[in-house]
């Protein structure tokens, strides 16, 4: 070890007991950490220690070896660009627009680190801060994401989304005329266990468009595909949804408009912040926006 001052951190309360190990992998690369172990430059509550002891809530961790985080390069620079734009930040949140094609998290056949959240624990593990996800959107779905920075203000926020006190708007294309031209989907969707769950989504049509309308869609519940789901029931599927849409017209719609995605942005969330209300927008995609063009739309 060198004679520097150790980095403390204290294990939050709420965090699980876990490995020593798996607590340090949250937040800093895994090379890092077995060069801490391997020098003998890691202790928890002023003793020496292994990677398999058993970090506790409270504990306190102190690393005698400087993490000592690279530059990013241009490549990673371009990627973090490429997946989102950072609308707000504070010590709470982070709310940015996530460009469609982006997944929030990992998956079977997506690596963590090409995730959102991937990403941002890259960015932040520097930092001692590891953003967790307290919503959740579509790969294919472009627009509103927010991310939380600490534990307390994540589970608070989930509260409210659990609650409904959390306002979420969605701009989708829609195929057909809907009648009435506002309304409500009251219909059930499968939940977590499988077992139907309530479900429900307002919409307002916005413009009439060639073959489409174009929908304001705001969801009193969060279930997987909703929107999409709700829209296809109705009989007016989500342009381009190409898992519940109509294959047909999606493959007329996409020679005709030049859209490879189903449209659906999420252009609002709102909720109240440290006792304030906010709201944030995020705008319409270059892609959503070019097709509203294409069917001579006024954009």
């Amino acid at each position: 070890m060198n004679g520097s001052m150790p980095r403390d951190i204290i294990i939050p309360q709420g965090e699980e007991a876990k490995r020593l190990e798996n607590f340090l992998k949250k937040r800093f690369p895994i090379g890092y950490i077995r060069k801490l172990f391997r020098r003998n430059g890691v202790r928890l509550n002023g003793k020496r220690c292994g990677p398999d002891e058993t970090a506790r809530p409270g504990d306190r961790v102190a690393l005698f070896i400087p993490f000592e985080e690279r530059p990013n390069t241009g490549k990673k620079q371009r990627l973090l660009r490429a997946a989102f734009a950072v609308l707000f930040e504070d010590d709470d949140i982070l709310v940015i627009n996530k460009h469609a094609g982006i997944a929030v998290h990992e998956g079977k056949e997506i690596l963590k680190g090409r995730s959102i959240l991937g990403m941002l624990e890259a960015t932040y593990r520097s930092r001692g801060i590891v953003p967790k996800l307290v919503h959740r959107i579509d790969k294919e779905t472009s627009g509103i994401l927010v991310v939380a920075k600490k534990d307390a203000v994540a589970e608070d926020l989930e509260v409210k989304f659990e609650k409904g006190e959390v306002e979420k708007e969605y701009l989708a294309l829609v195929i057909g005329r809907l009648y009435p031209k506002q309304g409500g989907i009251d219909f059930p969707l499968p939940g977590r266990a499988g077992r139907p769950v309530p479900a429900l989504t307002h919409y307002k049509v916005e413009r009439e468009l060639p073959a489409t309308s174009l929908v304001r869609v705001k969801i009193e519940t969060g279930r997987m595909h909703q929107i999409r789901l709700h829209f296809t029931k109705l009989g007016h599927p989500v342009v381009m949804d190409d898992e519940h849409g109509d294959f047909a017209f999606n493959k007329r719609f996409r020679k005709a408009h030049g859209l490879k995605r189903q449209f659906l942005h999420a252009s609002s969330i709102a909720f109240k912040l440290r006792g304030k209300k906010r709201k944030w927008t995020a705008p319409l995609a270059d892609d959503l926006t070019r097709t509203l063009r294409s069917l001579g739309e006024d954009v």
